[in-house]
């Protein structure tokens, strides 16, 4: 059912000196950043030969990447995003297999312009895992 690895998201208390990492130590090629009202990030993906890595930071106090800046001051790995074909088969699946779709179970639109879901971290060995329709 999954696909290929879309994105590892890892949210970043400073979004300006973690994409001057990347772009600087790294040499990665970096994206600007890319507000994204609707989930309460702003956005900076890092291009990598096989997937990419989204730089994560907090877009007002009531986004949920505060929230786990909050308890995770330096930051830290917030998701992983698996490619799917058909996001609605995937869910109806995977609720089926008792996993939980987190929010109202329907897919919103990403930041890549696409349909995504999250899914319950306690059902993915701790994980939140998004899922993305390709």
């Amino acid at each position: 059912m999954i696909g290929r690895l879309n994105h590892v998201a890892i949210a970043v208390p400073d979004l300006a000196a973690a994409a001057a990492t990347y772009r600087g130590t790294l040499g990665a090629k970096v994206s600007e950043p890319v507000p994204q009202p609707d989930h309460g990030v702003t956005v900076v993906f890092v291009e990598l030969p096989n997937t990419k890595i989204e730089l994560l930071h907090p877009l007002g106090d009531n986004s949920p990447i505060a929230k786990f800046l909050a308890s995770n001051p330096a930051g830290g790995m917030h998701h992983v995003c698996y490619e799917v074909e058909d996001i609605i088969a995937a869910r109806d699946r995977l609720k089926a297999e008792g996993a939980r779709v987190l929010g109202d179970g329907e897919p919103k639109t990403g930041a890549h312009g696409k349909p995504v879901l999250f899914l319950h971290p306690k059902d993915f060995c701790g994980t939140l895992v998004e899922l993305e329709q390709v």
